[in-house]
């Protein structure tokens, strides 16, 4: 945890529940706006897809903030989480099969202890509301800090277990000699209403200053086989090691690559920079299943040229390729805060990074690089509509986010503005050979509808590629006509429709989709 958030803790007062409108600016990626114009400078963003309703969001950033959107990031609500054992940023957020979401973050007592433990939340809503969380790892005096989540979403014996990576301090800060931080790792079998003992993953210690000689930036990945894989950076360069027994016990520490400059560097209008690494793994059934990517930047090429780096394995993670630039511009300008995620569904990677390549000074856009062939090669699009300058005075947060799923990118970051920081998104489509090209299909596969079961009302959310003519309508379970929602022409894009029940029968029923030729359809459960 940085220690600069306390202040933003401290005077963090925005109001729950404002609604966020997309940004009315023009662009190939339309860029919309996921904070609201009151929040207190968000930064460090999360993103994540629900699998079982793809056009369900959601987003986290410092200190508190949540955010949902239940139309593919359209339109976004905005709240602040609380829960008792306190609220300290580092936000993490990711979906399970189930459609329950988490959200990890760092702790602050009651009683002002800072970074006591790892607090892991979950929600049965969307985002909407929250449980309490369960703590983890707590060992006083010592800190605990950066949290990264996972989820076994394969077929092994591990299946539904969630995975919980961070660094523990024996004193945040601390310059003494017999201080140290390591690299610790929990497990919930219980849909994360309870974790496991910590046990720790990495074999050489870092120290505890929050720089170079650290070891940070553990984010878990699954394999295919239900193995759990981790990389961090630290003094000995980017590290990695597995566990085969769903992270119970782990191996020897393996090197993937060397991290000249360490991963702590400067970047001109930032107030603080990283290039903490990011790990990956194919579980799914493209030609590069079982493939393990850690993805992280550096220096290596000097201190006014930042650049991203992908390095890669074959063999579950026990020898590495040797790294490849993920940014494929020819300037000397800085690319820097890589996101990296893989579409499960196509196995297609994805980067999302700030970029000066186009700009002059310290203006900054952004971009996502993708590789269709197991991280061999990338290229890169711009994602934002227009650059910003930074202010290197406010405090700009350590991370951004992407999440994918079913050939549709999210990327999230945040952009500053007279020294005021908010939170965009934007959502892209992609095809076999390019990003941002439309999707082929007339409708999105899916027609999500939330509450589902419902009580009183339901809301059904799709997306048109083109405009046409659309009926969606409700049926009982013989097929008889209850409700008309929509008939006519409409516009593309994504549409949300509202099924009001209170005068419905508690039972089955049935809303289709009809446009292009094509009719989807969802069931509904109305109980009382």
């Amino acid at each position: 945890m940085r220690l600069r958030h306390f202040a933003h803790l401290i005077g963090l007062l925005a109001a729950a529940g404002s609604t966020c409108q997309p940004s009315p600016a023009r662009a190939q990626h339309p860029n919309v706006r996921v904070s609201s114009p009151g929040s207190t400078n968000p930064e460090e963003v999360t993103i994540a897809v629900d699998p079982t309703h793809p056009l369900h969001l959601a987003a986290g950033a410092n200190i508190s903030y949540s955010y949902y959107s239940f139309d593919g990031g359209l339109g976004w609500t905005e709240g602040v989480l609380s829960s008792s054992l306190g609220v300290a940023g580092d936000p993490v957020v990711l979906y399970d099969e189930h459609g329950y979401l988490y959200y990890g973050h760092l702790s602050i007592s009651s009683t002002g202890d800072w970074l006591d433990r790892i607090v892991v939340q979950r929600s049965s809503t969307g985002g909407m509301t929250w449980n309490d969380g369960a703590g983890v790892g707590l060992d006083p005096p010592r800190d605990q800090d950066k949290p990264g989540l996972a989820v076994d979403r394969t077929g092994s014996p591990y299946r539904d277990r969630l995975y919980l990576a961070w660094t523990e301090f024996d004193s945040y800060g601390s310059a003494q000699g017999q201080d140290s931080s390591r690299i610790l790792f929990s497990h919930s079998v219980d849909l994360g209403i309870t974790w496991s003992p910590p046990v720790r993953v990495n074999d050489v210690a870092g120290d505890c200053q929050d720089g170079d000689n650290t070891v940070e930036g553990a984010v878990p990945a699954v394999g295919p086989q239900g193995q759990v894989y981790l990389a961090w950076s630290g003094p000995g360069g980017i590290l990695f090691d597995r566990s085969l027994d769903g992270g119970a016990s782990w191996g020897r520490d393996v090197p993937v690559a060397a991290q000249p400059g360490g991963w702590d560097f400067a970047v001109s209008g930032i107030s603080r920079c990283n290039g903490l690494p990011t790990t990956l793994c194919d579980s799914g059934n493209s030609p590069y299943r079982g493939f393990v990517y850690v993805v992280w930047s550096d220096q290596r090429v000097g201190a006014d040229n930042t650049d991203l780096f992908l390095s890669r394995s074959t063999d579950g993670g026990l020898t590495w390729g040797p790294p490849v630039r993920v940014n494929d511009d020819l300037t000397t300008r800085h690319q820097f805060f890589p996101a990296a995620t893989l579409d499960p569904e196509t196995g297609i990677l994805y980067v999302v990074y700030y970029d000066r390549r186009a700009t002059t000074g310290d203006d900054t856009e952004i971009y996502l690089a993708r590789s269709a062939d197991g991280g061999q090669t990338f290229h890169s699009i711009r994602v934002s509509d227009q650059p910003f300058t930074p202010d290197p005075q406010v405090f700009f947060g350590d991370y951004i986010g992407v999440a994918a799923l079913g050939r549709r990118i999210h990327p999230i970051w945040m952009r500053m503005d007279s020294g005021a920081l908010s939170v965009w998104t934007a959502s892209l489509s992609d095809s076999a050979a390019t990003v941002g090209t439309p999707a082929p299909a007339s409708v999105t596969v899916s027609l999500g509808a939330f509450p589902n079961p419902l009580r009183t009302s339901t809301r059904l959310s799709y997306s048109l590629a083109a405009s046409g003519a659309v009926s969606v309508r409700v049926l009982d379970v013989q097929g008889r006509l209850q409700a008309v929602l929509g008939d006519g022409v409409q516009e593309a894009g994504a549409h949300v429709l509202e099924w009001d029940a209170r005068a419905f029968s508690p039972g089955l029923y049935f809303c289709t989709l009809s446009a292009a030729g094509t009719t989807t359809r969802v069931k509904l459960i109305v109980i009382r």
